[in-house]
């Protein structure tokens, strides 16, 4: 039987957020105002948004432990998310909110049981589906993150940079063609 729990997620995360930071230390300090069509964030708030966005969920799983997400005062926390993204930041403090935020919010999801994961959380009025179990919130996290290094990895492709993934991914279909040419 397959078992992915708190321990998997929180590895899991961390997986995503070792590769974020990853792309954040190869784009160079002058990139980081690079902004890749007009009303969109530069790579440098784009960076500060995948680092605090898990607050949110901090504070929903962690903090309050709510059953339901009616009354949740989502425009502050939208508005402090926002505020974090135009503090100017340069590209070490970056990586270093990048760290310290994917470090509590790991250790956060390591620490939550199977029964409080599977709880069921209503959404506010309207919205679809009516609940969602805090497991599928949390691991909405790693989803959202993923999404905005997907658009990440498009930016340092448009400043010149081959992302990692994709260089480690032609390394072992290289070595693969080797080894077939020389069998």
């Amino acid at each position: 039987m397959n078992y992915y729990g708190a321990n998997q997620l929180a590895e899991s995360f961390r997986t995503v957020r070792k590769n974020t930071i990853i792309i954040a230390e190869e784009i160079g300090e002058q990139q980081y105002s690079f902004q890749a069509a007009p009303e969109t964030r530069t790579v440098a708030q784009l960076l500060v948004h995948i680092a605090v966005v898990p607050r949110i969920q901090e504070q929903v799983q962690g903090v309050e432990r709510r059953r339901t997400l009616e009354g949740f005062d989502f425009p502050t926390y939208f508005g402090r998310i926002i505020g974090e993204e135009k503090t100017p930041r340069n590209k070490a403090q970056i990586i270093t909110l990048l760290r310290e935020e994917g470090h509590r919010f790991a250790k956060m999801l390591a620490g939550f049981s199977d029964d409080f994961l599977g709880e069921a959380i209503a959404m506010p009025p309207g919205m679809t589906p009516a609940s969602k179990s805090r497991f599928e919130m949390l691991l909405g996290v790693k989803e959202h993150e993923m999404h905005h290094r997907g658009q990440l990895m498009l930016m340092e492709r448009m400043v010149g940079v081959v992302p990692h993934l994709t260089r480690e991914m032609q390394a072992r279909f290289a070595a693969m063609a080797s080894a077939k040419a020389s069998a």
